[in-house]
């Protein structure tokens, strides 16, 4: 099957089952690129969804302030 009918198959189909075969690609792409690189693959860390997810807590403005608090009252809970 050439790329042009792999295409026009995808296109007949709904969108959810469209951004499901997407989704394989990815997925795909990104399992092979493992195997094909000895399991590591390079990402950015400032791509991962996780980084600044705690941007907006005004706790954190002062993140070593807020864990040195944190283990304060571990510290004094476990005594």
């Amino acid at each position: 099957m050439d790329a042009a009918k792999i295409a026009r198959e995808m296109a007949s189909l709904p969108p959810e089952a469209q951004k499901q075969v997407l989704d394989l690609v990815v997925f795909l792409k990104a399992r092979y690129l493992s195997a094909a690189t000895g399991g590591r693959v390079k990402r950015r860390l400032t791509k991962e969804p996780f980084i600044g997810m705690w941007r907006d807590r005004k706790d954190m403005h002062d993140s070593t302030a807020w864990v040195r608090k944190l283990r304060q009252c571990q510290w004094e809970h476990s005594r």
